[in-house]
Order: structure tokens, then C-alpha cells, then sequence
């Protein structure tokens, strides 16, 4: 051991053995000492992509991780294999861009809002970035067209790229040269092939999506954090299915709904679910079409399926 403790950031984690940037900007292969546990929190993964820590080098001219640094705030999902724990999907970020697709595969405003919900809940503004809009023609033109409409005004920020055709990539490019930004999606939605166009030479490994089921193949294993030419960071995911929201409780589900929040005021009850009271904005508010009734049916849906800080 060197003795002297530095400071540094996770750029990748493989799950035993972590990449650590040191001050000067050189990366470090670290590994845990002992266990790491943070008060409050069941993770199956005590250290994430974008975690500040404190590590020694070794004498091999590795590393030993000793603590992580406070959060600023994380993303997590559901544990693939215990339910009642969860795995941090990065920390400490400044913005989410969601990669959405109409159409190969479908994106449903189900798992749209669960990670909205999911971000509202942490603090982290999001994109919602609409990619393959080469493909939109008839029917699925329309509906990326509905999308549009519900979520902006919603109060979200939109945008329209095509990884194929390179349309939006540089405003794209533009909007992540500052902070951390969690790149995240389902699989087969063009993350992996975004990024290859933002950080050329980088050439992350892409994957078809599949013709029987219209759905992506993983391609990205871990999490990894990328630099951006000119500025800002990247942290690419593994395609994300179900969230984990470790800080929300079910009664404040509706206050991450950012437009059935601020009707909140309206309602006769101060803590007004909006599901069965008399006198509730938010249904006034659904029935005139001042709040989308998509977004609220998934408000419906979430709320009936809420358990134990996450839901299905």
C-alpha cells in the first residue's frame, strides 16, 4: 500500500473489480476493501458508475476502494434475482436522456413513465430522446406524434434523432457536453450506436433487434462512463426493465407526476390520491384533457401495483 489516500471517480464497474479515475485522469483498477454497506440502502451493488471514492494504491500499482463519498443522487432498479433489493444503476448525475422508439422495438408510455417517475424521484431532470424517426411512417407517425404532445406538455424536454440517418445527433451531441448524463433505454434502441456516433473511434459493440420478437439483444454488459469530446460525460447502461424506487412511498407517487402535482392545490383534500375522492382537480383535470389521460391511466396502473418501494 501506498499509505496515502486520493480521491477518484468509478468509470466502470464489472461487479468484483472497478475502474477508477484518479485526479490526473489516469485509471486505476481497483478492487473492494471489505464490505462496503450504505445506512438505509439494500443494494446488491455497493458501489456504482459516477461514485466518488477514496482509494489506495497498492504496490502492484492497483487499487483498494476504502469508501465511497456522499451521493448526490442515484438510479436504481429492481434486483434482477431479489425483489427486495436493489441495483444502483450510476450516481451523482446531472441529467437522464431516455432513448424511446415507436417501432422496433415498441417503447410503451408504461415504461416511459416509470422511469420518469423514477428520475422525478431522485432529483435528475430528463430528455426524452426519440430515436428512429426514419422509420415513422402512418400509424406509427401518428403515435410518436401523440407522444410528443403528452409529454411536453407534461413539462419534459424533446428530441428527435436518427442514429441512422444522423438527424438531431449533433444537437444531441450538444446537450451532453456538460455534467454526468445517464444515457438509458431498452435494449435495442439505438444507445449503444447514439454513442458510437457522439465519441467517434469508440466503437462500442451494437446489436440487431430481434425479428421474432421485435425486441433488442443486450449489448452492453456493465455500466461504463465515457468522456465527450469537448466536454461532459456519458454513462452508458445495460437496457433497463423494472426500477426499484428505494425513497418513494406509495401516498407521494403522484407528487413525481409533475402535472398532476401542481393541481394538487385544487383538490378539496391536501392529500388527495386522485383515485376515488370527491372534489379532485387531477380528474376534473384528466376529463377537460388538460392532463393526458394516458399518463394518468399509468399513474393508475403504478399506484395498484406499488409494493414495497418499487413496483412490477
Amino acid at each position: 500500500m501506498s499509505g496515502v489516500s486520493e480521491t477518484g471517480t468509478v468509470f466502470r464497474s464489472t461487479g468484483s473489480w472497478y475502474d477508477v479515475k484518479d485526479n490526473s485522469g489516469n485509471t486505476v483498477k481497483c478492487n473492494l476493501k471489505g464490505k462496503i454497506r450504505l445506512e438505509g440502502l439494500r443494494s446488491t451493488n455497493p458501489i456504482a458508475v459516477g461514485d466518488s471514492v477514496v482509494f489506495e494504491r497498492t504496490d502492484t500499482g492497483q487499487g483498494t476502494i476504502e469508501k465511497i463519498l456522499e451521493r448526490k443522487n442515484f438510479i436504481a432498479r429492481k434486483s434482477v434475482n431479489l425483489s427486495k433489493e436493489s441495483h444502483i444503476v450510476a450516481s451523482n448525475l446531472d441529467r437522464a436522456f431516455l432513448i424511446v422508439t415507436i417501432a422496433q422495438p415498441r417503447t410503451s408510455s408504461g415504461f416511459i413513465d416509470r422511469f420518469l417517475v423514477t428520475a422525478e424521484a431522485y432529483g435528475i431532470p430528463t430528455t426524452i430522446v426519440f430515436n428512429k424517426v426514419d422509420l415513422l411512417e402512418g400509424e406509427s407517425a401518428k403515435r410518436q406524434n401523440e407522444l410528443e404532445k403528452i409529454y411536453s406538455s407534461a413539462g419534459y424536454s424533446i428530441m428527435k434523432v436518427s442514429a441512422k440517418t444522423g438527424e438531431g445527433v449533433d444537437e444531441l451531441k450538444a446537450s451532453l457536453n456538460m455534467g454526468i448524463n445517464l444515457l438509458s433505454g431498452h435494449s435495442g434502441v439505438g444507445k449503444s450506436t447514439l454513442i458510437n456516433q457522439i465519441i467517434p473511434g469508440l466503437d462500442l459493440k451494437t446489436g440487431e433487434v430481434s425479428d421474432s420478437h421485435s425486441k433488442g439483444k443486450h449489448t452492453t454488459t456493465f455500466a461504463e462512463m465515457f468522456e465527450v469530446p469537448g466536454g461532459g460525460f456519458i454513462i452508458d447502461t445495460p437496457g433497463i426493465k423494472g426500477f426499484g424506487l428505494i425513497t418513494l412511498e406509495k401516498e407521494t407517487l403522484n407528487h413525481h407526476f409533475p402535472e398532476i402535482f401542481e393541481k394538487l392545490d385544487g383538490c378539496k383534500f391536501n392529500n388527495c390520491i386522485h383515485i376515488d375522492e370527491p372534489g379532485c382537480a387531477v380528474k376534473d383535470a384528466v376529463e377537460v384533457g388538460q392532463i393526458s389521460h394516458e399518463r394518468y391511466s399509468n399513474y393508475l396502473e403504478m399506484y395498484e401495483t406499488f409494493e414495497e418501494g418499487s413496483y412490477r
